[in-house]
């Protein structure tokens, strides 16, 4: 059996981050200064770890979070399509209230089972899915099966890594919907039998991923949830 693990890894802080603005068509805003940190601290805290792949999503915030984990492990990165954030489009660009409550409205309703839900202009939760699992199955089928000893390590995005991981590891949704990722923080999951996973780890949380009572995004610069929702799931941008 395997002991290497999948980890999804948010991207660091970019600018667009702290404009607020919803940001998901590569190549996107480049890391802030303290999105460099980030990815430094990164770099050194995966330095030890073996890795049997590193890859990123075509976005330059994902390449600028993956290079000093390349770096640091000598692993050579590999950019790959499809792993990109949940398009915006209408929405895209815009950092104003209602363009937010927009997305997480239909945020919302893909935790909720609806993945049928459009963000105007862009992606349903269905075809962020179609186009972000087929290769994460081919990160599993390369690198984490019966003899592999490696971690793969993916630099990606907040929203699709929460909504992909929640799909895989089977979480309610409302733990997966409330539960924010902020920027270089990571799902861990573990392969399974017959194509299954299980999260080991959201962030600092470990099993068991209870509902949330109420939305955790610990990054400032998240919007607040919905006024008077009290199933509201907060703001996933990333």
């Amino acid at each position: 059996m395997t002991t290497g693990r999948l980890i999804l890894v948010r991207h660091g802080e970019t600018i667009a981050n702290i404009a607020r603005e919803l940001d998901t068509l590569p190549p996107g805003a480049p890391l802030s200064e303290e999105g460099q940190r980030q990815a430094a601290k990164l770099g050194l805290n995966l330095a030890d770890r073996p890795l049997a792949a590193l890859v990123s999503s075509t976005a330059l915030r994902a390449q600028q979070t993956a290079k000093p984990v390349s770096e640091s492990t000598a692993r050579e990165l590999e950019v790959v399509d499809g792993l990109y954030e949940i398009q915006a489009g209408d929405l895209e660009g815009r950092s104003d209230r209602d363009a937010h409550i927009a997305f997480m409205e239909v945020y919302r309703k893909w935790h909720l089972g609806d993945l049928s839900a459009r963000v105007p202009g862009g992606e349903s939760g269905q075809d962020a899915l179609d186009r972000y699992l087929p290769q994460i199955e081919e990160l599993r089928i390369g690198h984490l099966g019966a003899d592999g000893t490696g971690d793969v390590v993916v630099v990606s995005h907040g929203a699709v890594i929460r909504l992909a991981a929640a799909y895989m590891g089977g979480l309610d949704p409302l733990f997966a919907g409330r539960r924010h990722l902020q920027n270089t923080e990571s799902v861990v999951l573990a392969p399974g039998e017959s194509g299954s996973w299980r999260v080991e780890q959201w962030g600092d949380d470990h099993p068991p991923f209870a509902p949330l009572e109420e939305p955790r995004y610990p990054d400032t610069n998240e919007l607040d949830e919905v006024d008077g929702d009290d199933e509201g799931l907060d703001n996933p941008m990333g």
